[in-house]
């Protein structure tokens, strides 16, 4: 009899156990601490630029990054490298062509440890219509108390987007270093830290 009870309880305990989920939340980006930088090569000078209006859509795991996804989204005529006819000919159909593809999008599709704090996201970026899969090494500066800091470095070639245009007199590299530091916040706990502040 014994050894008909033992499968059955086995069995029975596999099936009430409790499940473990992945804890994915979702996050929202603190704008103040992020920013989305990109430096471009050319004979005269290293252009550095950012961009003004981007966001981001955050689900994140703090204990597994690996379950975690995001997708941001940068609206390309917020480009801003401090010089506005350098910045005007950069939304122009020469370079990001802004009035047909408003925006630039990066979606993750598989991130994968790689080391303590070191992280690989697959991912498809699309740039002035263009689609691409590129793979983007990401450090986890730290995550406590609801806060998370994330940071990464990449090229991307630009020929690759469609953006082939060059200056005789001042030529431009095809590849572009983009850098990507984003600060993140837990949405529900600091949604509830916002309620439970007292009003003026």
């Amino acid at each position: 009899m014994k050894k008909f009870l033992l499968p059955i309880l086995l069995f029975l305990t596999a099936i009430t156990a409790p499940t473990v989920f992945a804890q994915t939340r979702p996050h929202i980006v603190d704008q103040a601490h992020s920013q989305i930088n990109f430096v471009a090569e050319a004979r005269f000078i290293s252009a550095h630029g950012h961009f003004d209006k981007w966001d981001a859509e955050v689900q994140l795991d703090p204990a597994k990054i690996e379950n975690s996804s995001f997708k941001i989204t940068i609206e390309a005529a917020s480009i801003n490298t401090r010089i506005e006819r350098r910045d005007n000919h950069l939304r122009s159909k020469d370079f990001f062509d802004v009035a047909t593809y408003p925006q630039i999008m990066l979606v993750s599709k598989k991130i994968t440890k790689t080391g303590a704090g070191k992280y690989t996201v697959e991912g498809d970026l699309t740039l002035r219509g263009v689609t691409k899969q590129i793979e983007v090494q990401i450090t986890q500066v730290f995550y406590e108390n609801n806060r998370g800091r994330f940071r990464a470095n990449f090229p991307i070639n630009r020929k690759d987007f469609g953006i082939t245009f060059n200056s005789n007199m001042n030529p431009i590299e095809d590849i572009v270093q983009v850098q990507v530091d984003i600060n993140v916040l837990d949405k529900e706990a600091t949604e509830k830290a916002r309620a439970a502040r007292p009003s003026n």
